[in-house]
């Protein structure tokens, strides 16, 4: 499939940008990565040998009896008489850390938490869990919970500051009243409030968030199609007859998506800092799961082991960099100013 001319210099433009592109391509890598947690960090085997059969216990979950055990419960892979039972007639393979999100490690040197060993690399929690495995699940739900509210948000915000500045007049004024009222309310006092009603949970969050990140795109959309609206080919296409729905579909829609695509970047930023935040204060996820906001926590109810606080904050500070360096880079490459780039 050829690109188009424009298509070919706006990733030109992208690519001049090495900041941005080389982030671009260092976060995918990292999104990646953390999509396949199961196979990085668990407690489970990837596979287990046992007498000439393979499992993969990774993907499906095994009695005890399976194994040649007593319990039809679960099998614990490092309790060690599973261990030696699976040794005596096979063999197994641990993902390189081999520890889950919960797995809690008993033979520590010393208390919890513990500092960075060639066992724990990143130490562990004041529960003696794995920090690096933590880290690993906690990037991912982090990174999925912003791509998602980021793009449910820029949906109804692109439709939203469509209506209102195709149509104008009544429809948008009583929008914008609506908007100036909506915006107003404390998210985080309604969030205070329904969190002692009810237990939060990913899509909890989610919609509660959605109900207030949705206006950030729609000044952008409004201002682009009230542009839009007066110039020549809109009203061509309105004198002869076209249907209002295809007017923005098709002639209108593609302009505002220029200004509208730089912004998402810096809106998946502000989603991935705004959980971080509600999970630092306790009002996010469920207690015990990983994100980065609970391991800011742990770094902050455990100063003498500064490597919980340090990991935390490098974590956030790096992924947060990454996204602003690539939201620079879609700025540029969307700016007709920039083409100074091009030879």
């Amino acid at each position: 499939m050829k690109l188009s001319p424009v298509t070919q210099r706006r990733l030109q433009q992208f690519k001049a940008n090495k900041r941005g592109y080389y982030s671009f391509w260092i976060f995918l890598v990292l999104f990646f990565v953390t999509c396949l947690a199961e196979f990085i960090a668990n407690d489970r085997p990837l596979v287990v040998s046992y007498k000439n059969e393979l499992y993969f216990p990774v993907l499906k979950n095994y009695p005890e009896t399976t194994f040649g055990g007593t319990f039809e419960t679960t099998t614990n892979y490092r309790d060690s008489v599973v261990k030696e039972l699976i040794h005596k007639d096979g063999w197994m393979l641990f993902p390189p850390i081999a520890f889950g999100i919960q797995t809690v490690n008993y033979n520590l040197p010393v208390p919890a938490p513990a500092p960075p060993s060639k066992v724990n690399f990143l130490g562990t929690d004041d529960q003696g869990r794995d920090v690096l495995a933590r880290l690993i699940y906690g990037f991912r739900v982090s990174i999925l919970f912003g791509i998602v509210l980021t793009c449910f948000s820029a949906f109804i915000g692109i439709v939203a500051g469509s209506i209102q500045g195709y149509f104008g007049g009544r429809i948008d004024l009583i929008f914008q009243r609506f908007i100036e009222i909506w915006s107003g309310l404390p998210i985080l006092y309604l969030l205070i409030i329904l969190s002692s009603m009810i237990e939060p949970n990913f899509w909890w969050l989610l919609g509660i968030m959605l109900l207030f990140s949705w206006m950030t795109l729609v000044g952008v959309v409004r201002a682009e199609f009230f542009r839009a609206r007066t110039l020549e080919y809109v009203r061509a296409a309105e004198a002869l007859g076209v249907p209002t729905f295809r007017i923005i579909l098709r002639h209108m829609l593609p302009n505002a998506m220029i200004a509208t695509l730089t912004y998402i970047p810096f809106i998946l930023n502000g989603s991935i800092t705004m959980l971080t935040s509600l999970d630092f204060l306790g009002f996010g996820l469920p207690p015990g799961s990983a994100s980065l906001g609970e391991l800011l926590t742990q770094g902050k109810n455990n100063i003498q082991s500064p490597w919980l606080g340090l990991t935390g904050f490098f974590s956030i500070a790096f992924v947060l960099s990454l996204l602003i360096f690539i939201g620079e880079a879609v700025r540029d490459a969307f700016d007709p100013r920039q083409n100074r780039f091009l030879r």
